[in-house]
């Protein structure tokens, strides 16, 4: 596409025809949530990144209580298409490593019309006061209309993923930026605000407000971060296998504690929790040990400081179970090694079995092992099930019941596990002259009696 200018030097593409090219990469996602009482639409932005009409957008755009098999009716938009035109699309699942949705569109009609980002040659690294350009997308009501947007590199980071941050918004989050010459230089980074002061006759000294545009980004995690993860397709649509080590609450070193221990050019990581019967329990990790190098290699001092602990997680995620991760920790004074044998995680609260009683207006679903974390409950004392939904105006929410608590006797029976509060709400439910029933629930380390009417 190139021309040659009249002075023997390369002319730079035409942005119009670039800008056209590049629309085919990008798509707006719809799907709907059915819920306990109704069905909730959903919109976000993808970009298609194989020959298979895969396409990834970010999982934030999918509310986290709810389980994949919630998830209904996945449709694919063209941009600028009318919205009364849409296609099919089969949800493949999360990869937790990249922060990714993978769905696929099922025609192949559709498939031979979108281009993936993979044909575009890859950019390198941009300069400062570089330009680059993108797409971003009007909401629906629009049609999804394209529009251009471009600005300069400000600042190039480790956030921890390679990162240029721009002046102005570049592209919608998740869409594809480029450079002059059309390359692929990353996918836009949503999450990035602006602070600004607010005043008020009541706060005269102001008040700091962030201000976020949920539909355009001014950060771009570059190509070299994706390109070599656009293959992680998930097998299912858990995502699963889901990586574990069983390490809770890290912090990266506070910089007197560094100097103290003369590990000032040196990053760590202190412990603040090992989780029972994980694989960093098994491998002998304590409370308060700090981290310090990872497969034989230092950790990587990242600014802020608090990069560190997302940048470890990623390392974690990116290896599969049963691979062994050895970390090299600092306990006392004294440097040691020790070697992790990474398991598949426990069941999640999203995949936990869950069950919806209409007649009570209440969801139950089992108790996991991050329940177990969250209310410092080892695992021999697990049991019972947790209050997943409490319809609004209805006996067990009048009676006091809410969002989360921790149900642990049904009319004085001590619930064991999911099957035996199914069992009890069930006979509640069916039973036509029943007039009230008693739960036993926990609620921020209390413990409450609640007597249900229904009647």
């Amino acid at each position: 596409m190139s021309l040659v200018a009249s002075g023997g030097l390369a002319a730079e593409p035409d942005r119009a025809e670039l800008w056209r090219e590049r629309l085919s990469s990008v798509v707006a996602v719809e799907f709907f949530t059915e819920t306990e009482l109704d069905r909730r639409p959903s919109q976000a932005f993808g970009t298609v990144i194989d020959e298979e009409g895969t396409i990834v957008f970010p999982s934030q755009a999918i509310n986290s209580r709810v389980t994949p098999t919630q998830l209904k009716d996945f449709r694919v938009y063209l941009p600028g298409e009318p919205v009364t035109r849409h296609y099919p699309a089969t949800h493949l699942g999360h990869d937790e490593y990249t922060g990714w949705e993978f769905i696929r569109v099922n025609d192949s009609a559709v498939r031979a019309k979108l281009v993936p980002v993979t044909r575009y040659p890859v950019a390198a690294t941009p300069d400062i006061a570089e330009e680059l350009w993108g797409i971003g997308l009007r909401k629906k009501d629009e049609n999804f209309a394209p529009y251009h947007l471009s600005s300069r590199v400000s600042i190039l980071q480790r956030l921890p993923q390679h990162t240029a941050v721009l002046a102005n918004e570049v592209a919608g989050p998740n869409l594809p930026v480029f450079n002059r010459r059309g390359e692929f230089v990353g996918l836009g980074l949503g999450g990035f605000g602006a602070t600004f002061m607010q005043f008020s006759s009541r706060d005269r000294n102001g008040l700091p407000v962030m201000m976020l545009n949920p539909d355009e980004c001014a950060a771009v995690v570059l190509a070299d971060e994706l390109s070599p993860h656009f293959s992680r397709v998930p097998d299912n649509i858990y995502g699963r296998p889901l990586v574990w080590l069983g390490t809770n609450g890290l912090q990266p070193l506070d910089p007197e504690v560094a100097n103290f221990l003369a590990l000032e050019k040196q990053a760590g990581l202190v412990v603040s929790e090992v989780l029972t019967d994980s694989p960093a329990a098994a491998a002998g990790m304590q409370e308060r040990d700090i981290i310090l190098t990872l497969d034989d290699a230092p950790l990587p001092v990242l600014k802020p400081d608090r990069v560190l602990i997302t940048w470890f997680q990623r390392e974690v995620d990116l290896r599969r179970p049963g691979d062994t991760l050895r970390l090299g920790i600092l306990r006392d004074g004294q440097r040691m090694q020790i070697n992790a044998r990474l398991a598949d995680a426990p069941t999640t609260p999203r995949e936990a079995p869950r069950r919806y009683f209409e007649n009570l207006g209440l969801t139950i679903r089992s108790f996991t092992y991050a329940d177990g974390v969250v209310r410092r409950v080892k695992p021999g004392a697990h049991g019972g099930v947790i209050a997943h939904f409490v319809k609004l105006n209805v006996p067990v929410s009048t009676a006091g019941l809410r969002l989360d608590d921790w149900i642990k006797e049904i009319d004085g029976t001590p619930v064991a596990d999911f099957a035996d509060a199914e069992r009890l709400l069930a006979a509640i439910e069916a039973d036509p002259v029943r007039s009230e029933f008693v739960l036993l629930v926990e609620r921020g380390g209390d413990t409450a009696v609640l007597r249900i009417k229904l009647k």
